[in-house]
């Protein structure tokens, strides 16, 4: 049930379905266990958006893994970014001398993805790359790129597989856009 002041919203057509994530998925973890061959990696997806990536790119790769989290906030219950980025929840590890693989639902403006690297790189890992299931380059509003991207898609909101927009769709199988109805 919708409360009464709640947005309604309306999804647009399958952009990416969940066969194409999955095999991307596959091949990013590829990827990634031939650049860090006979090393450890420590995956540190954000939360909550690239949970459902994240699980994916990892069951594909074959090096240990070890697993953290972090939560941060740019969006609120908005569909625009403040550029504003908040650590709700920080790493329960420490990465000095470590791989670290930052897994990201989306890089949009670059903001989020920016200052976490900043952050990040001041804890002196070993290496750190970053892995986003989404690019959407035209949003972008600080210089940065993902080492490995699922997919690159146009300047719309989008939604489902980890992604949302109020809490809502991240558990859609597939990649929509979504807009106010």
């Amino acid at each position: 049930m919708m409360a009464r002041n709640e947005k309604r919203y309306r999804l647009g057509r399958v952009l990416i379905t969940e066969e194409e994530i999955r095999g991307r998925a596959a091949e990013i973890g590829r990827r990634i266990s031939e650049d860090f061959a006979g090393e450890e990696i420590l995956a540190v997806g954000i939360l909550k958006g690239a949970v459902l990536w994240m699980s994916d790119v990892v069951k594909n790769i074959s090096l240990p893994v070890r697993l953290d989290f972090m939560a941060v906030s740019s969006y609120g219950a908005s569909t625009q970014s403040s550029g504003v980025v908040r650590i709700l929840k920080d790493l329960d590890s420490a990465i000095e001398g470590k791989n670290i693989l930052l897994v990201e639902d989306i890089v949009d403006s670059g903001t989020t993805l920016n200052y976490l690297r900043e952050v990040l790189l001041h804890r002196e890992p070993k290496a750190l790359r970053i892995c986003a299931l989404l690019d959407k380059p035209t949003g972008r509003r600080v210089a940065i790129r993902a080492d490995y991207v699922g997919f690159t898609v146009e300047d719309m909101f989008i939604v489902g597989y980890g992604l949302d927009v109020n809490q809502r769709y991240r558990n859609l199988p597939y990649i929509t856009s979504v807009e106010e109805a």
